[in-house]
Formats: structure tokens, C-alpha cells, sequence
């Protein structure tokens, strides 16, 4: 890792810096860089199942939508940035060249029990203070089992779903239902 890796910087450093690597997945919380660790077989396999599953529910339902799977950047703020294992938003493609979603509507985050604090903390606060977004689904690959936070219609509050055996999981809208959140083994 570079020396600019370790000092603080601003969301915008960091996304040129994090371009630059040849190797490596990072995020930047509170201008601090956090190295990502790499997948496990299972958190892989499952990653590229829900993004997968995603863009089939988007397609099928004919939505005005886009999926990414893991790697476009999510700024919280001018000192946060995340980068989701997916993501959906509605509305035209981003350019080519766009690295940074500011208007998601579903983000799922794949996970192990070590982090799963993080996400249940500080990326739910954060991830929610945009007005987009209605669906963040968390992931436990081990456990076959998660956490859906939807908002409310109102926007004002969330209800939380608990996630087991894979699933349903009805995130409307865009008007999808993801019924198996898990590759078959």
C-alpha cells in the first residue's frame, strides 16, 4: 500500500487513489482507509448469485433500471465512501466513465459475522441518508440468512425483515422478488 493510503484524505483523493491499485479492494470511513479483505468461496459465490438474480428480476420485469455488481463507489459524504457488493438504481445508464452512484435504491452487502457490526451501523446510517434508496439487505453466506431494511413509503422509518433460508425477499419498489438469495450448492 502506498504511503497516501495511510493518511487521511477526502472522498474524492481517495477514489483517484483507489483507481490506481492494482490490487485490493478499499473503502474510505471518516477519511480513514479501510483495506477490504478478500472473499471466501461461499461470499464470492453468493455476490455474484444476487447480482446475477438482480439483473435477471430487472430484466424479466422490463424495469427501467441498472444493476452493478461490486465496484462502483457509493459517497456518503465528502470523508465516506462504500463500494456495496450490489447495487440498483432506477433511471437512465450512468455514463461509461462514472465511478460514483449518489442515487441508489437497493444495496445488498454480502458478509461474514466479523463484519457484520459495520453494517448494521455505520453503513445503514449512512446509506440511508440518501433519499433514493428503499432496500438495504445484508447477507450472511455462512449462516444462509440476513437482514432486510426497507423504507417506509413515508420515508420516515424503517422495518427491518429477518432473512432465513435464503429468502423471499420483496424489494418494491422496483417491484422484484428475489426467492433464493443462494447459489444451489
Amino acid at each position: 500500500m502506498t504511503e497516501l493510503a495511510y493518511r487521511r484524505m477526502s472522498a474524492d483523493e481517495f477514489i483517484a487513489w483507489a483507481m490506481e491499485q492494482p490490487r485490493g479492494r478499499f473503502e474510505l470511513a471518516c477519511g480513514e482507509v479501510v483495506p477490504m479483505p478478500p472473499g471466501n468461496s461461499i461470499h464470492t459465490r453468493v455476490k455474484g448469485s444476487l447480482a446475477r438474480r438482480l439483473a435477471e428480476e430487472v430484466e424479466r420485469g422490463g424495469l427501467g433500471c441498472s444493476v452493478y455488481p461490486d465496484g462502483m463507489a457509493v459517497q456518503i459524504d465528502g470523508r465516506t465512501v462504500y463500494h456495496p457488493d450490489a447495487l440498483l438504481r432506477h433511471g437512465p445508464e450512468l455514463p461509461d466513465d462514472a465511478v460514483r452512484v449518489l442515487d441508489p435504491l437497493v444495496i445488498v452487502e454480502v458478509r461474514s459475522r466479523s463484519l457484520i457490526e459495520l453494517d448494521s451501523g455505520l453503513k445503514l446510517l449512512g446509506y440511508f441518508r440518501f433519499p433514493s434508496l428503499r432496500h438495504y439487505v445484508i447477507v450472511l453466506a455462512e449462516d444462509r440468512a440476513g437482514v432486510h431494511h426497507e423504507r417506509r413509503g413515508d420515508g420516515d422509518g424503517l422495518t427491518t425483515h429477518i432473512i432465513r433460508d435464503g429468502g423471499p425477499v420483496a424489494l418494491d419498489p422496483p417491484g422484484i422478488v428475489l426467492r433464493d438469495l443462494f447459489p444451489a450448492s
